[in-house]
């Protein structure tokens, strides 16, 4: 029985503490000379031994392309929970590089020092059974459930995670009836030893493993049939293991490194050539793996998973893969959507595009960064575009200050390039948000009323619309579409590509302050005086909390734009008058320093969020005391008020698609209460707008509320030319204009 798996050869080391470095030196030739997998034996209670889980870290650090796996590992003497963390760790730290193979072992009494019970004849494979559950329970943290353990392994509550790097495979050393049976329930792999097999057991063994794969309504060909070998079979031998018992994985236990070497130079490509010439004569094409049942019982209606692009299969997860608990949610938002692509190229980023188009009634999401307050990168059930990888910086021209930057990139990752070139932009206030989504919808940042808006320094911008046309949109080529990309840009397209004029910044003023407030009302009307009045490379934001019987707290924090001390004080000072100080901390910094505020930790978002924005022009009395009584509600979690004037209210407001420019503060605050609604509504009233990417409401009237009138008629007309099946309708969705009926 021909599997039709690729090819794959591996070595089986022995890990002799003899010579210590020898096994780590065999793992490392094995890598040069080709080999897929290098696995060493698992004996912990032979005393010449090295301890193997020791030693396939220290090899995984040793080497960088090839794959490591014990080969068996011994799971009485190593259990289960133990075992699956040390698993997701090292595949981690690998790189994705760990393979499993377990075995029933014996010691099987070491499970009562566990707190089970000792074990007897059969109820070995009822403990292996459960292990392995237990370690692909504890793999997915996407699954929020507590973890429950059963009879071998009493692990109740006990939390999931971490992830490994990949879908770790999990394979069977075994023999006998019932472990062949398991191994075709729920093993990825069958891995016996050639010596250890009588004649015809390759062919039974297939045989048990397959029919049990069937009754678990498994395809056979999920899993991938291993050996272990001497290495001096005669190469027909091996072609009919290959062809005929289905072998996918030849392991030579050659142990020398004459042996490894003569096996890679003179076997290898011959048995593949052999096997490729018959599956050619036979019509078969050879498959890496087959996704396995579990995962596809978790795919969501509505997609077509086998139509996927075959550029983009590789990087793809959907809902049954180790990696989507990572991709499934935005910093914000908890998500369940059924498919996320993850393209790497422009051209892959089409082909994306293209699947989409095959999906209408689904609904996308394009994700840059993932922060996405607003929650619209992620979904239940559909789709999600992932341009994290398109993620390139590029400095075009340091005297023209002109740089290129992908929409995967995260700000702090800008920052960083940027600041050898004494250069920077404008990027809101955390350096984990993704290029791709603030640089369409404004950009509210430190340095905003010195250098105005993101926006404001885009110069031009490569943009797949919606039927894969990539276009060029800049003041010359394509003007309405550039317009609408600076403000609307996820109603038009795509943005693979960014050009930007960067700022002059050296030094900056990073000043976190800290006031006790008495009066909310009188504060914050005071505040927005002091920052309209304050010259204009002073950006502070302002977040306020306050606790039932306690006075407020406001946080000033932001930059002066300026490397002198003296500067930074006197800019400080009348903010510093506001109130009594409870905290302040001033200090020089690189503006990179200051956007280095973001880990690298995958977005875990939960649940729906309730953000709310608003624009204002000042912050007047009547605004100031709907706003106090928003605050000292005890119902908004989360309020902040960020300057929008000075650089930005240059702009006319019929240049770009943000059209609010007389703005002087956006406000924005998180509830989830009648009462917060309420309040929340009163403050409203003093609106003049709304910032679309702190706004998680959808509906007409917010989108009515981000784009005046005259704003709305014209991006409606542009989305009508670029975007006419509204494809890009799921971020702040504008419609398209009516068609007129004589063209219709």
């Amino acid at each position: 029985m021909d599997y039709g798996h690729t090819l794959r050869f591996g070595t089986f080391i022995i890990p002799t503490a003899a010579q210590p470095q020898a096994p780590v030196q065999l793992a490392q030739l094995s890598e040069r000379l080709g080999y897929d997998v290098v696995t060493f034996q698992d004996h912990p209670y032979q005393p010449a031994f090295l301890d193997t889980w020791t030693l396939l870290s220290y090899a995984a650090a040793s080497t960088e392309r090839i794959h490591l796996a014990p080969n068996v590992l011994n799971l009485p003497l190593r259990p289960a929970p133990v075992t699956a963390r040390a698993a997701a760790s090292l595949d981690l730290l690998s790189g994705g590089r760990l393979d499993l193979g377990l075995g029933a072992g014996g010691f099987w009494d070491a499970i009562e020092a566990m707190g089970g019970r000792r074990l007897t004849g059969g109820q070995a494979v009822e403990a292996l059974s459960e292990a392995i559950d237990l370690i692909r329970g504890i793999w997915n943290p996407g699954d929020r459930g507590v973890l429950r353990g059963g009879e071998y392994y009493p692990v109740d509550g006990a939390k999931r995670g971490p992830a490994p790097a990949h879908d770790i495979p999990i394979w069977i050393g075994a023999y006998k009836p019932r472990m062949l049976a398991l191994t075709g329930r729920k093993a990825d792999g069958w891995l016996p030893s050639l010596p250890y097999l009588e004649p015809g057991a390759l062919r039974d063994g297939n045989h048990r493993i397959d029919d049990a794969a069937a009754d678990a309504g498994r395809d056979p060909a999920e899993i991938r049939r291993l050996l272990n070998i001497s290495g001096t079979e005669p190469l027909d031998q091996l072609t009919a293991m290959a062809l005929e018992d289905g072998i996918g994985t030849f392991i030579i236990t050659g142990d020398g490194p004459t042996a490894i070497e003569r096996f890679a130079e003179e076997v290898m490509p011959a048995l593949r050539d052999a096997v490729a010439a018959e599956r050619g004569r036979r019509g078969t094409t050879a498959v890496d793996a087959v996704r396995p049942a579990r995962a596809v019982a978790l795919r969501r209606a509505g997609i077509a998973y086998d139509e996927i692009p075959a550029s983009l299969r590789a990087t793809a997860v959907e809902p049954g893969d180790t990696g989507y608990a990572a991709v499934r949610s935005t910093y914000m938002r908890g998500g369940a959507p059924g498919l996320v692509l993850r393209p790497r190229t422009v051209d892959e980023a089409r082909d994306a595009l293209a699947f989409a188009r095959r999906h209408p009634d689904l609904p996308l999401g394009i994700r840059s960064g993932g922060h996405g307050i607003s929650g619209r990168s992620t979904n239940d059930g559909g789709l999600v575009i992932d341009l994290k990888a398109l993620n390139a910086i590029e400095v075009l021209d340091e005297g023209a200050r002109r740089v290129r930057i992908g929409p995967g990139a995260r700000w702090m990752d800008v920052a960083a390039a940027l600041q050898p070139y004494g250069l920077a932009l404008s990027s809101g206030d955390y350096g984990g948000v993704g290029v791709g989504g603030l640089a369409t919808a404004g950009g509210v940042g430190f340095l905003g009323r010195q250098h105005g808006l993101t926006i404001d320094h885009l110069v031009a911008a490569d943009v797949l619309l919606a039927d894969g046309t990539l276009v060029r949109a800049s003041a010359d080529e394509n003007a309405d579409l550039f317009w609408a990309v600076r403000g609307a840009g996820a109603n038009v397209g795509i943005v693979v590509s960014f050009e930007f004029v960067a700022d002059r910044v050296g030094e900056v003023g990073w000043a976190q302050l800290a006031l006790q407030v008495d009066d909310v009302a009188a504060f914050l009307e005071a505040y927005g005086r002091t920052s309209e009045a304050a010259p204009r490379d002073t950006t502070l934001f302002l977040i306020m909390s306050a606790r039932p019987g306690q006075p407020a707290v406001a946080q000033l924090y932001g930059v002066v734009d300026s490397a002198d001390p003296d500067t930074i004080i006197e800019r400080l000072q009348p903010f510093a008058d506001l109130g009594p100080l409870v905290g302040q901390q001033v200090q020089l910094a690189s503006y990179a320093a200051v956007m280095a505020n973001a880990s690298d930790v995958a977005h875990d978002g939960q649940g729906e969020p309730l953000f709310r924005s608003g624009l204002v022009e000042h912050l007047d009395p009547a605004t100031a005391r709907a706003a106090a009584a928003l605050v000292t509600s005890g119902s908004a979690p989360w309020f902040q008020i960020r300057p929008v004037g000075g650089a930005v209210n240059d702009v006319a407001p019929e240049a770009t698609a943000y059209a609010h420019r007389s703005a002087n503060f956006s406000i924005t605050s998180i509830g989830r209460s009648a009462r917060f609604d309420a309040l929340w509504e009163g403050l409203a009233e003093h609106f003049d707008g709304l910032y679309l990417s702190f706004e998680s409401r959808v509906g007409s009237q917010h989108v009515e509320q981000a784009f005046p009138p005259d704003t709305l008629a014209r991006l409606r007309e542009i989305k009508r030319r670029v975007d006419p099946a509204t494809l890009f309708r799921d971020n702040f969705g504008i419609g398209a204009s009516e068609v007129p009926a004589a063209t219709r």
